[in-house]
C-alpha cells in the first residue's frame, strides 16, 4: 500500500507535494519521495523514514518549478530499500518521466521475465518498475499513448500518476481496486489518493478518478481519456474503508469514519453481549467500537492507551521483558478495567498474535471477563492488489474455526462482522468493491507466485554510512 500525491501549475509545487505526502504519511512508513519539473529539466529527492524527517526547507528549494509528483511507500513488492524508492525516473526520447505507483500488478514477475530476456536491465525489485520499462519501450507516438500502450500490458491494481516536463498524467485500473482523486488549488490541479490531503493544503474537491480512467493536464488543461476495456464490475478495496484510508478521508463519496461506525453498529446487532465497557484497540478500531457503543448501549472507554510515538525500529532492551511489541504501543488503564466486563473491538485479526496479547494485557489489568468483537470478517485470504497481508498459511482464520481462534487469543467470546453484514452495509453495495481477503473471490487471478530477485548487492547510503536521500536531476535527452 502507497500514497500518491500530484500538483500542476502551482509555484510552490514541491512544497504542496510535501504537505500532500504529510497527509498520506499513514499509507506508507517506510520511504518518501519527490520529482519536481520547471519546464526543462527533473529533480528528484529520495529518502528511507518519514516525509519530515526526508524534506528539510534547504531540500524542498532544491526542487523548482510548478509541476511536482510525490509517493510513500509501504512494500508489498520488492523489499524496503532505497533503490525501491519512488517515484521512479528515466530518460526517454519524448524527455524525462517520473512514475508513483499504488497497487499491485500480479503479472509483474512473468513481464519482469520477459523483459530481462529482451536486454532490459532493472534498479530495483518493485513491481512498479515494470510500468517504467514498458513505457521505455512503447512505439506509440505521445507520452500519454505510450503509457496506455504499458498499462494495457499489466494487470492487477494500478492508481499512478506521470510526471513529464509540462504534463501530469493521471491512471486508474479498470477495476478500480485503489483510490483516487482530482482537486483544484489556485488555479492548478491536484491529484492525490485520499481526499485528507485536499484539506491539509486547502484544495477543492472536484471528483474520484473513475475506473479505467486517464486524465493528462497539460498547460492549465484537462483532457479525459478512457483507453481500456470496462471490467465487469467495480471492485474497489473493501479494506480501505475498514482500515487503511484515514477515518477523516472520503472514499467512493462516503466518509471512512461513519463508514466505520455503521459496522460497529452491524456488528453490536450481529453479536451482543452483557458487559461493561466497550473498549477499542487504538486507532483502528475506534470508530467501531463507538458504533458498537452507541448501538448496544454499553458505555464507550478509552482503556488502552496508545503510544503515537512508537517509530518503526526501537531498541529492545538485552534482557527479556514479555510481550515488549505490544507494551511499547499499547498500556492498559487498570483503575478503569478493573472488575469490569470488557468488549475489544478491532477491526480486523491477521495473524492473532497482538490481539492475544492485547486480552492478556487487559485480563492482567483486572478485566473479569473480555469479549472481542471484530469488525469485518475473518481474513482467509492475502491481498494480492496493494495490501502487504500474509500468505495464507499465515493467516490464523485460514487454517482455524472461530472457536478455534477465540482459544488461541484467550477470549471469553469472539464475534466477527459476518460477510453478509458487511455487504450491506450502507451505499457500498451498490458502487461494488473487493471482499477477496474475507470471501476468497478474487476479481483478477494472481498469476505470479514467486518475487522478483533481491539485490543484495548494492545499498545507497549518506557518507556517514547510514541509508539515506539522494537529489538526482535529469534533462531532456
Amino acid at each position: 500500500m502507497c500514497g500518491v500525491f500530484g500538483v500542476h501549475g502551482h509555484p510552490e509545487a514541491a512544497h504542496i507535494t510535501y504537505l500532500g505526502l504529510y497527509a498520506l504519511q499513514h499509507r506508507g512508513q517506510e520511504s518518501a519521495g519527490i520529482v519536481s519539473s520547471n519546464g526543462r529539466e527533473q529533480l528528484v529527492y529520495r529518502g528511507m523514514g518519514l516525509v519530515a524527517d526526508i524534506f528539510s526547507e534547504p531540500i524542498l528549494t532544491k526542487l523548482p518549478g510548478r509541476h511536482a509528483i510525490g509517493h510513500v511507500r509501504y512494500s508489498t513488492a520488492g523489499g524496503s530499500t532505497l533503490r525501491n524508492a519512488q517515484p521512479f525516473c528515466a530518460t526517454t526520447d519524448g524527455g524525462p518521466v517520473a512514475i508513483a505507483h499504488n497497487g499491485n500488478l500480479v503479472n509483474a514477475v512473468a513481464i519482469r521475465r520477459e523483459l530481462e530476456g529482451r536486454g532490459a536491465i532493472f534498479s530495483s525489485t518493485s513491481d512498479s518498475e515494470v510500468i517504467v520499462h514498458l513505457l521505455a519501450r512503447s512505439r506509440e507516438g505521445s507520452l500519454e499513448d505510450r503509457l496506455i500502450d504499458a498499462l494495457s500490458r499489466v494487470k492487477g491494481a494500478f492508481s499512478l500518476l506521470l510526471l513529464t516536463d509540462d504534463a501530469l498524467i493521471a491512471a486508474r485500473d479498470p477495476w478500480g481496486f485503489r483510490p483516487l482523486v482530482l482537486g483544484r488549488l489556485d488555479g492548478g490541479f491536484v491529484v492525490a489518493s485520499e481526499t485528507c490531503a485536499l484539506d491539509l493544503i486547502g484544495a477543492t474537491y472536484e471528483r474520484d478518478l473513475e475506473p479505467g480512467e486517464v486524465i493528462v493536464i497539460r498547460r492549465g488543461r484537462l483532457r479525459t481519456l478512457r483507453p481500456f476495456a470496462r471490467a465487469p464490475r467495480q471492485t474497489f478495496c473493501i479494506f480501505e474503508h475498514i482500515y487503511f484510508a484515514r477515518p477523516d478521508s472520503n472514499l467512493q463519496q462516503q466518509n471512512v469514519y461513519a463508514f466505520r461506525k455503521e459496522l460497529g453498529r452491524v456488528l453490536a446487532r450481529e453479536h451482543p453481549v452483557e458487559a461493561d465497557m466497550v473498549v477499542p484497540v487504538l486507532d483502528s478500531g475506534t470508530a467501531a467500537a463507538l458504533g458498537y457503543a452507541e448501538e448496544s448501549g454499553i458505555p464507550y472507554e478509552t482503556a488502552l492507551i496508545r503510544n503515537h510515538y512508537v517509530r518503526r525500529t526501537f531498541i529492545e532492551p538485552s534482557q527479556s521483558i514479555r510481550h515488549f511489541g505490544v507494551k511499547v504501543k499499547h498500556n492498559a488503564v487498570r483503575g478503569i478495567l478493573e472488575g469490569k466486563r470488557v468488549v475489544l473491538v478491532e477491526d480486523s485479526i491477521v495473524r492473532g498474535t497482538t490481539l492475544l496479547k492485547l486480552v492478556t494485557m487487559v485480563r492482567q489489568a483486572g478485566a473479569r471477563s473480555v469479549h472481542v468483537r471484530v469488525s469485518s470478517p475473518p481474513t482467509i485470504g492475502p491481498c494480492h492488489y496493494g495490501i502487504d497481508t500474509p500468505s495464507r498459511d499465515e493467516l490464523i482464520a485460514s487454517t482455524l474455526s472461530v472457536e478455534e481462534i477465540r482459544r488461541e487469543i484467550g477470549a471469553d467470546t469472539l464475534g466477527y462482522l459476518s460477510l453478509e453484514g458487511l455487504r450491506t452495509t450502507s451505499a457500498l453495495l451498490k458502487q461494488g468493491f473487493c471482499d477477496a481477503c474475507f470471501s476468497d473471490e478474487y476479481p483478477v487471478p494472481a498469476g505470479d507466485d514467486e518475487s522478483p530477485p533481491q539485490l543484495s548487492l548494492f545499498h545507497d547510503v549518506e557518507p556517514d554510512g547510514s541509508e539515506g536521500g539522494s537529489l538526482r536531476r535529469g534533462g531532456r535527452s
